[in-house]
């Protein structure tokens, strides 16, 4: 669990507190090819979350991640300097949960549409959702058996109790409809 961690403070944006790794050391580079950049551009302070590749032209993540503009980074390891394994994929459009309450953060999750699929590499992956705890970043997943169990909503940046995780298997039939839509429209 530690190196996911790891490999989610680096999405944090860059102010006092947040570039260094509390309790863990860098995750070997490309270890989690699931994990997605998410950047919000912002006039006064663009915004990061997380988010994980579960089809090839799906994210799931954080609805707060919402932005009128929203740019998808897949394949990244080093945000601070360009990798060949790097995909850059423009958003075709996000459905956050009808029901999403920004001042309370419930129902936040959220699906990304990518404008086109992303082509799978070592680097970049899919990670299963479950058909049938941790600290992170907004919007990046909690993961056990390999499925991802939960998308990080808030918590403290310290890395400290108590986070909150929207569970997502509580969510799965709105997934699924939404998930056979976008397809449909593709």
């Amino acid at each position: 669990m530690q190196p996911l961690l790891v490999l989610l403070a680096f999405l944090l944006p860059p102010k006092p507190g947040t570039g260094i790794i509390i309790g863990g050391h860098e995750a070997k580079p490309h270890s989690r090819p699931y994990m997605v950049l998410i950047q919000v551009p912002g006039k006064e302070k663009p915004s990061r979350c997380g988010g994980v590749l579960v089809r090839k032209d799906i994210v799931l993540t954080a609805a707060h991640c919402w932005g009128n503009t929203i740019n998808v980074t897949l394949g990244a390891h080093n945000m601070e300097k360009q990798e060949t394994t790097q995909q850059i994929i423009p958003v075709k459009e996000t459905i956050r949960h009808p029901d999403f309450i920004y001042e309370k953060l419930s129902n936040d999750i959220m699906l990304i549409k990518l404008e086109r699929k992303a082509k799978l590499t070592a680097a970049v992956r899919t990670l299963s959702l479950p058909w049938g705890k941790a600290q992170g970043d907004p919007g990046g997943p909690l993961i056990c058996n390999n499925m991802v169990q939960g998308i990080s909503s808030y918590g403290q940046l310290s890395g400290n109790p108590p986070g909150v995780f929207t569970k997502v298997s509580y969510y799965l039939s709105w997934i699924k409809r939404t998930m056979k839509h976008l397809k449909q429209q593709a």
